[in-house]
């Protein structure tokens, strides 16, 4: 018999070892499989809300400009953009208007920007998606905001964003640049910050120290610091949300060490029986890794493949909201499926290789005593 055949012959007998248990066997997979899918369901969604993060902040400014007043973020004059757009380098200079209007009696926060290019009337708005939902307390059709001074301003709403863009506009209200100032009392020459878009890659680190020596009083911020923040973001809560199903995996974990390290009356005398019918200690052994494999290989492929159903197919319904943010204005947006393989196989190796391991030992414990002895149990 070839050692192929051989391996396939101690399969074969393994699955009918476990069929024979297979209540016993059928709990022990479950239970492993829910710990898989908790873990892996955070890995997934982690790595899908890093992927859209990625997306939406590539079509963002190479640089943004702010302005600290006292080591807090204040508005930044026309001035600003007059100089920097004359540094060697930068190709265009954006002074932006943005800000949050909270409405009490929504209880949410909405983004509101306000553009010199806006297509419509200075009482006309036009909403994101969520906001046009959440939005309900209309007067005479109208969205009402309460002024910098005090009154109301009635807009009208022309239009709604589509949407497949909601994720970047859900909660957005956009108006124009007289609307905006009214709205926040911003004075003239005054903008949020600014968008410094450079016409060398290989020259932004360059830009960046001139602004930086021009105008001490800002806080040039590079497209890639921003990413950084993000991941860090998604990596905190998501290794936040593993730590609270930490306790459960370690629960589990003892529980399989306890069931894998100690051998049943049942299990002893099957090994003795193999023993006193020719089977040397290296079968026993072989015989006992294909059932460590097949239990948490099993239990490793339901849970990711339950947790891939999960994340990108029902929305990740169990902790969605713990890992986008607590914010009231939730975005509901599809989730593209990317799945690192190196965070995959980290996942495998921490599912598959301790059970299918610490379940030998026991079995050599057993496997080199004397089968009349293993089989009395002694």
């Amino acid at each position: 018999m070839s050692a192929i055949e051989r391996q396939r012959a101690f399969l074969d007998y393994t699955l009918s070892s476990l069929v024979r248990r297979k209540g016993k066997n059928g709990a022990l997979v479950l239970a492993y499989a829910l710990v898989v899918f908790l873990m892996a369901s955070v890995i997934f969604f982690a790595r899908a809300l890093r992927t859209e993060g990625q997306t939406i902040l590539a079509g963002t400014p190479e640089l943004l400009v702010q302005r600290l007043l006292a080591g807090r973020y204040d508005t930044i004059r026309a001035e600003y953009a007059d100089t920097i757009r004359a540094i060697r380098g930068v190709s265009q200079v954006e002074p932006r208007l943005w800000g949050y209007y909270f409405n009490r009696a929504v209880g949410a926060t909405f983004t509101v920007l306000g553009r010199a290019d806006f297509a419509h009337a200075d009482d006309e708005i036009v909403v994101g998606p969520v906001a046009a939902k959440a939005w309900t307390n209309l007067q005479d059709g109208r969205y009402l905001l309460r002024t910098a001074k005090g009154d109301s301003a009635g807009f009208k709403p022309v239009e709604v964003l589509p949407e497949e863009s909601r994720l970047v506009s859900a909660d957005l209200l956009l108006m124009s640049e007289a609307a905006f100032r009214r709205v926040f009392g911003m004075p003239e020459g005054h903008y949020t910050d600014l968008a410094v878009s450079v016409r060398n890659p290989q020259e932004l680190q360059t830009v960046t120290e001139k602004i930086q020596r021009d105008f001490p009083d800002t806080r040039p911020i590079q497209r890639e610091e921003i990413l950084r923040t993000y991941e860090s973001v998604f990596e905190w809560r998501g290794g936040l949300v593993i730590v609270l199903f930490a306790s459960a995996a370690l629960a589990f974990f003892i529980f399989a060490w306890d069931k894998a390290t100690g051998l049943s009356a049942e299990e002893r005398h099957e090994i003795g029986i193999l023993k006193a019918l020719g089977w040397d200690t290296a079968d026993v052994l072989a015989m006992k890794f294909w059932e460590g494999l097949a239990i948490s290989l099993t239990a490793f492929l339901l849970g990711t493949i339950a947790a891939y159903y999960h994340v990108f197919l029902a929305n990740a319904g169990l902790f969605a909201q713990a890992l986008k943010g607590w914010s009231v204005l939730y975005v509901d947006f599809p989730l593209s499926p990317e799945i690192d393989l190196t965070e995959l196989l980290a996942l495998f190796f921490l599912a598959v290789a301790p059970y299918t391991f610490i379940t030998v030992i026991p079995t050599w414990r057993a496997a080199i005593t004397d089968p009349d002895t293993v089989m009395r149990g002694s």
